[in-house]
């Protein structure tokens, strides 16, 4: 029994317009999905990901415009990292960034590998990372605004940020099933230690990095920030299994929740961070022809006798007539 991989991440925005345009237009990630927060049914929940939507490949938004910004700090998801291709793709990425003001740190070589850092608009974190074109990466969007030889290809990775290392490595070597890669000192942080760990087949798309930050204060939630980690299981049976095994480690762990497009336990690691166990399907097709996914509101068949009172709640949100960069 083993957890293939990232699912996806889900992170929190203030602005979900300048948000859908930042992740369509500038990252040209498609818009697979334009539903609500399940468990908040004022806010939109926003889906991007490659042309399928496919497990791996999310990066995933809960609108709320009324909270505080994040606060960095121990708890806390610090990085959301992506995967392209190769060398020629960062340095498109690169010049793409400067073209479009985004402030950048330019290619820097960080554990052996070529990295990009950058943030959103709202600040949220994130990385290019070449992934020396390593497999199962997702399928690039033939309408978006980056050529397909140089799209994100999914999810690279996380860092985590805890106070101690120890608990966090134990749920995820002794119960989660991740074995620990690597150890190295961040360039811009010499005085802290980041230590890798890797499931599945390891590499692009199964990695999570656990920096440890004993200085810093508890993360405060807020947008710019990560709500949760979501980590990929076959299906349901299998997924059954890893909520009886994370008992048994002694965690509150939720019952299985039917989200329609896959199905999900959640529970907090020691550290602070609260990571999902997902299904694989049955996927963001169920409810919308692939040519179409993302372009109307999409409610499960439980909400579906809301629509109305949702939809008068929501703030507009433009799809079309975005102008790429």
């Amino acid at each position: 029994m083993h957890l293939t991989g990232l699912h996806h991440v889900t992170a929190i925005t203030a602005q979900a317009a300048q948000n859908l345009a930042f992740y369509t237009q500038v990252l040209g990630l498609r818009l697979v999905k334009k539903s609500v927060n399940q468990d908040d049914i004022s806010a939109y929940h926003l889906f991007y990901a490659d042309a399928l939507g496919s497990p791996g490949t999310d990066v995933t938004f809960f609108d709320w415009p009324h909270i505080t910004p994040k606060r960095q700090g121990v708890g806390s998801v610090a990085e959301i990292a992506l995967r392209l291709p190769d060398h020629q793709a960062l340095l498109w990425w690169e010049q793409r960034l400067t073209k479009a003001a985004i402030p950048h740190q330019g290619i820097r070589q960080e554990n052996g590998r070529e990295i990009l850092r950058f943030s959103d608009p709202d600040g949220q974190a994130l990385a290019l990372v070449n992934d020396d074109g390593a497999p199962d990466a997702g399928i690039p969007w033939e309408r978006s605004p980056v050529p397909g030889t140089y799209a994100i290809r999914g999810l690279y990775g996380v860092r985590l940020l805890v106070r101690s290392l120890q608990p966090t490595a134990w749920i995820l070597t002794e119960v989660m099933g991740f074995h620990q890669s690597g150890e190295f000192t961040p360039p811009d942080d010499p005085s802290s230690t980041v230590v890798v760990f890797e499931t599945g087949r390891g590499g692009a798309g199964a990695q999570v990095e656990v920096q440890i930050a004993a200085d810093l204060p508890p993360a405060r939630q807020g947008w710019g920030g990560v709500h949760h980690v979501a980590f990929r299981t076959p299906d349901e049976s299998e997924q059954a299994r890893w909520q009886q095994r994370l008992l048994q480690a002694g965690l509150h762990v939720t019952r299985i929740i039917d989200r329609y497009y896959f199905k999900s336990i959640y529970f907090r690691e020691p550290g602070g961070v609260l990571f999902e166990i997902a299904t694989d399907g049955p996927g963001f097709t169920t409810d919308e022809d692939p040519d179409h996914l993302g372009e109307r509101l999409a409610l499960p068949p439980f909400l579906e006798p809301l629509r109305q009172q949702i939809e008068l709640n929501l703030r507009p949100l433009p799809i079309e007539g975005l102008d790429p960069i």
